[in-house]
């Protein structure tokens, strides 16, 4: 049996229209179910309690080490490098002898020095005898005016070759000095230059090793010029303040220090100022044009309310965290961040003893459930020696941890 052409288009679209309300009635029934469980499934977090602690208020700059001296040693006189006395890489002491030159034209010219010195005193001696006599001989009209004045005159020019010569033998027992070279300071002679055998001269611009002074030793770093009037309050008052060399990674500290000096400008390209730190370096960690991270302590904030680095998100409203509520769901709490110690950030908004989230905050929202994990990541922060905690969480967190949720 024929079917019209109108009834198979009606049966055609009742077809379509039945299998669209089935498939879309259930891919509805779906989303709302899932919808449904992800609302009231727990998200497992790691949580850490806020802690009242003192925690340092530093300025942080980066630096390059460098000796205190830095000295290039050169021969003061030409001549042939007879010995070597050190060893490259030894420390050595100011005044210890380096380097021999051979001295035995220095010894001939020192003789022939004190010979000359010797011959015109004896002529000044005798002009003197002379002169005495002439004086006598004048004052009993035996003799004319101008012989005398002509003696005295004779003895002036004895003593000016006098004075000479004493010049010539001074200067000669200085170069027989310059030929044992010395180190001007204590340090650490690097790789020596020349070798002993070759001809030097005072004119060479390598010199014959180079000391440096590491103990003490100085690392020059730099801040910006807006907190150079923080760090000149300190100083004016008095105050010593006490600087931290840390490792490249900014996870080692390598030694104590003080700053030594601030420089009188700032650099117009970078808008920032040079300082001087100074560090004892008696073993030796530091080490010269070692690349540093500087820790300027200027002051301790007393009694702040801290949290871990990894708890504190950032959304377009700023800085905030998840706060545990006794229900065991979370809220949103603003926060403001001050200064920081490691991983340990000091907030204001939150009081001591607020449970905050610390790990599993990309998968909350406001209100959410939560589901406490136990172990490290739940644990209130551990401490270290001196009583500061710290959240111990998992690889990937980072205390500027990022996330594009707003509160």
């Amino acid at each position: 049996m024929k079917l019209s052409r109108g009834f198979r288009l009606l049966l055609i679209i009742s077809i379509v229209a039945g299998a669209g309300w089935y498939f879309f009635g259930q891919s509805g029934e779906s989303e709302k179910s899932g919808k449904h469980n992800g609302n009231n499934a727990a998200v497992p977090v790691g949580i850490a309690a806020a802690k009242t602690i003192d925690i340092p208020v530093y300025l942080q700059g980066l630096g390059n080490i460098v000796p205190r001296s830095n000295v290039i040693v050169h021969t003061r006189v030409d001549g042939q490098l007879m010995t070597v006395n050190f060893n490259e890489g030894q420390m050595v002491k100011k005044d210890q002898l380096l380097a021999q030159l051979d001295d035995r034209p220095f010894v001939a010219a020192l003789e022939q020095a004190q010979g000359a010195l010797a011959r015109d005193q004896a002529l000044l001696a005798e002009a003197k005898i002379d002169l005495d006599r002439y004086q006598t001989l004048w004052s009993q009209d035996s003799i004319a005016k101008q012989q005398l004045d002509t003696q005295a005159s004779l003895v002036k020019q004895y003593e000016g070759a006098v004075l000479n010569d004493q010049g010539q033998l001074d200067s000669a027992k200085t170069n027989l000095i310059y030929t044992k070279i010395t180190s001007p300071v204590n340090g650490r002679v690097g790789l020596r230059q020349v070798d002993a055998g070759n001809i030097v001269h005072a004119a060479d611009a390598n010199g014959i090793v180079i000391v440096a002074e590491l103990q003490p030793i100085t690392a020059i770093f730099t801040i910006p010029e807006d907190n150079v009037p923080d760090v000149n309050k300190h100083i004016a008052a008095g105050e010593t303040l006490v600087a931290e060399a840390w490792d490249r990674d900014n996870k080692n500290k390598l030694a104590d220090g003080t700053l030594a000096a601030v420089d009188n400008q700032v650099d117009p390209t970078t808008g920032t100022v040079k300082l001087r730190a100074e560090f004892a370096n008696e073993d030796n960690s530091l080490f010269p044009s070692q690349f540093v991270n500087i820790r300027l302590k200027l002051n301790t904030l007393k009694d702040a309310v801290t949290v871990p680095g990894a708890a504190i998100q950032h959304g377009t409203k700023g800085a905030f965290v998840y706060l545990v509520k006794s229900d065991n769901t979370v809220t949103v709490q603003n926060i403001t961040i001050g200064p920081a110690d490691g991983e340990t950030v000091s907030v204001t908004g939150l009081n001591a003893g607020d449970q905050v989230v610390t790990d599993g905050a990309d998968s909350l929202r406001e209100g959410a459930k939560i589901d406490i994990a136990t172990g490290d990541s739940a644990a209130p922060a551990t401490g270290d020696d001196n009583g500061k905690k710290h959240h111990k969480h998992k690889d990937g967190d980072n205390a500027d941890k990022t996330s594009d949720k707003s509160p």
